[in-house]
């Protein structure tokens, strides 16, 4: 059966249409790094939740000069802290109440007299007192108790991504776990009988490049991978994998066209899959498609040669990924537009995507096509930071084109 190819603008909107939000669900705090924050993330607890030592030093109360009367280190509390007397402390330590500055280490003077150690405002390298060795400001290098953040305070609203700083932030302010969307977990099938695990090529036989990468890939784009599976060029086999795959989304390598060995739309055929997208007007990668099973889960096929599977991965993996991890079009957001610096051969009706380097200058960003960017090619590709969208018939130098990130 011949589908229609769609063109690639309508193929990443057809990709971000097909899917759903997933569950939400509760996660531990390293555990929900990089994914949706599902609800607003308020503090529980001030943030610093006490007063505490900004500095390493002595903290004072009243007017001195002080007697110091002990020691306090973070995790230990103190009684009330008389006037005219002082605690050695360390960054960090909860100041006890009539605590009102902190003199730093540098600048303590201490001497002994008949009562003990008195602390003077001084430099303790020269042993001279300062001209106003009993004062302190008030409040200095102390960090106040809700100086970062009230309780109940706004800290990240729902939908935001939980970055390894947003982690930190909540355990700072009292979670344990955080309501996430649950991102899409992705079962990595490998097609190809010409494919080496290890070693070299040889023999007419190729190393596998994307066995190795596409984990990365998934996890830049927001999914979670399972180990890369082998699938020999065997239908039922193929059938059975897809079948028995427990994950969100299926992706396949190879197997897309339509060659001696290549199965993939007849095994999707008669796994009852609708089809969502049968071919994109792209280069490379055209041959790419993705589509649903009755289950509700996804596949996503990938044409095997390297840079035209990766062209699949940001035409349909990453909308669809966005979109099921309560992000629509946050892929969108991400595009960057620059100045094309270079003459690329158009191509008269399909999009070309292009691995460039970009250049940040005071006015204007430009992007720099790389070499060896072919179909079956990645070293253009370990060189860009960015995928440059030429659309059909452009590619003139000096032209705005629209650039994706790339990891």
């Amino acid at each position: 059966m011949t589908r229609e190819e769609l063109s690639w603008s309508r193929a990443r909107r057809a990709a971000r249409d097909c899917a759903q939000p997933l569950p939400v669900v509760e996660a531990g705090l390293a555990d929900a790094v990089g994914s949706v924050l599902a609800r607003t993330l308020v503090a529980e607890t001030p943030l610093p939740a006490f007063d505490v030592a900004a500095m390493d030093g002595y903290t004072v109360a009243g007017p001195g000069p002080w007697l110091v009367v002990g020691d306090l280190r973070a995790g230990q509390t103190s009684d009330r802290l008389a006037d005219g007397t002082a605690l050695r402390v360390a960054t960090g330590a909860a100041l006890p109440a009539g605590a009102d500055a902190v003199l730093r280490r540098e600048r303590a003077l201490v001497l002994d007299d008949n009562d003990g150690e008195r602390l003077y405002v001084g430099d303790p390298a020269s042993g001279r007192t300062a001209p106003h060795p009993g004062y302190v400001e008030l409040g200095k290098d102390i960090r106040i108790r809700g100086q970062e953040c009230a309780e109940g305070d706004l800290l990240l609203a729902a939908g935001g991504v939980v970055t390894p700083a947003v982690a930190g932030m909540a355990a700072a302010a009292g979670y344990d776990f955080l309501s996430i969307v649950r991102p899409p977990n992705v079962s990595l099938l490998i097609l190809g009988d010409e494919l080496l695990d290890r070693g070299t090529s040889r023999d007419g036989r190729v190393r596998d490049a994307l066995g190795p990468m596409l984990p990365g890939w998934v996890a830049w784009a927001g999914g979670r991978a399972f180990p890369p599976v082998r699938v020999p060029d065997e239908i039922d086999a193929l059938v059975s994998q897809i079948d028995d795959a427990n994950a969100d989304v299926i992706i396949t390598t190879g197997s897309t066209a339509a060659g001696p060995a290549d199965h993939l739309h007849a095994a999707l055929d008669l796994l009852g899959a609708k089809w969502i997208v049968d071919g994109v007007h792209v280069r490379p990668g055209h041959p790419m498609c993705l589509v649903t099973l009755p289950d509700g889960r996804h596949v996503v096929g990938l044409p095997g040669n390297p840079l035209a599977a990766i062209s699949a991965v940001l035409t349909l993996a990453v909308p669809l990924f966005a979109a099921m991890r309560g992000e629509a079009g946050a892929d969108e957001a991400r595009i960057e537009q620059a100045l094309l610096d270079a003459d690329v051969t158009p191509h008269p009706d399909a999009t070309r995507l292009l691995p460039v380097r970009r250049q940040r200058g005071d006015l204007v960003v430009t992007a720099t096509p790389t070499l060896h960017a072919g179909p079956a090619m990645l070293r253009g590709l370990t060189l860009a930071d960015g995928m440059a969208v030429i659309p059909p018939g452009g590619g003139a130098r000096g032209s705005l084109i629209d650039v994706l990130p790339l990891p």
